[in-house]
């Protein structure tokens, strides 16, 4: 599925259908360049799940929890500032992706490898000449 996203709010039936159209898939891989709207997107997705905390990208942190109004985690990692895959085992991050809890993963170019194959993969490429993204999965 390809959307294309002029603005925010257009980003809320793209994240819909991500999230309705993989019922049975918990683990989304982000992948785009840095200011492509990642943590935005994930930013709605989370809103489509009904998280009740605010959501910030874990950059310095590598993963931070939230939690839904039916008292779900929901995972958000960033990992960008992850250098070896020796830290992401450090991180336990097996702990969090076969929990069957959603994760949402910024940056997962190093630990594609360690990704579940029912991974969905999400492409955010903005379009400079009007600063629209496209949504791919």
């Amino acid at each position: 599925m390809v959307f294309t996203c002029p603005t925010e709010p257009d980003l809320f039936p793209a994240a819909e259908k991500l999230i309705l159209g993989h019922p049975g898939s918990r683990v989304f891989a982000l992948y785009g360049n840095m200011g492509a709207g990642k943590t935005t997107f994930i930013k709605v997705l989370c809103r489509v799940l009904e998280v009740v905390d605010t959501i910030q990208s874990p950059t310095f942190s590598i993963i931070n929890e939230y939690m839904t109004t039916a008292g779900k985690s929901v995972f958000h990692f960033d990992f960008y500032r992850i250098n070896k895959l020796e830290e992401v085992y450090d991180l336990g991050y097996e702990d969090y992706i076969y929990s069957g809890s959603y994760c949402f993963l910024e940056w997962p170019g190093l630990i594609d490898s360690l990704l579940p194959a029912e991974t969905v993969k999400v492409s955010i490429t903005e379009n400079l000449s009007d600063g629209s993204r496209l949504i791919t999965f």
